[in-house]
């Protein structure tokens, strides 16, 4: 289960590297090899393969009334393999598309992880914050 932030620098070539704590455990789920694709939210969405592999069969599955959202997650994935020193290279179009700059935040999110430009993130953070929490989490606490 993959949990925390981790504040990480884009190199000049699209490349970031994968933290220690998270890269051990991808090799041994997937042998280094993820797949990052589009989030209509504005980050990239980075999975374990096997992991993606399952999702991808079920958005594959989705009716013709949700192409575009086929085409949001479906045609914007990208498998990449860690290279030797942990660092996977982000795609052009994907950087582009999620305007992601040189500093990045990669949240683990359970079974896979969001990588967002750091200022988009605080915005949409500080947005969420001042919207307040929704009615779904009015019974839980800590």
């Amino acid at each position: 289960m993959f949990q925390g932030a981790s504040a990480l620098t884009l190199d000049v070539k699209g490349r970031m590297t994968i933290p220690a704590k998270h890269r051990d455990a991808l090799l041994m789920q997937c042998e280094g090899r993820v797949t990052l694709t589009r989030h209509p939210h504005g980050c990239i969405l980075l999975f374990p393969r096997p992991v993606w592999d399952a999702h991808r069969t079920e958005i594959a599955a989705w009716p013709m009334s949700a192409r575009a959202w086929q085409r949001i997650f479906l045609g914007n994935a990208c498998d990449v393999d860690m290279d030797g020193a942990g660092r996977i290279l982000v795609a052009p179009e994907l950087r582009s598309a999620v305007e992601l700059a040189r500093d990045v935040m990669m949240l683990g999110m359970g079974t896979h992880f969001e990588v967002w430009d750091a200022k988009k993130l605080a915005e949409s953070e500080a947005q969420a914050v001042a919207t307040g929490m929704p009615d779904v989490l009015s019974n839980f606490s800590f």
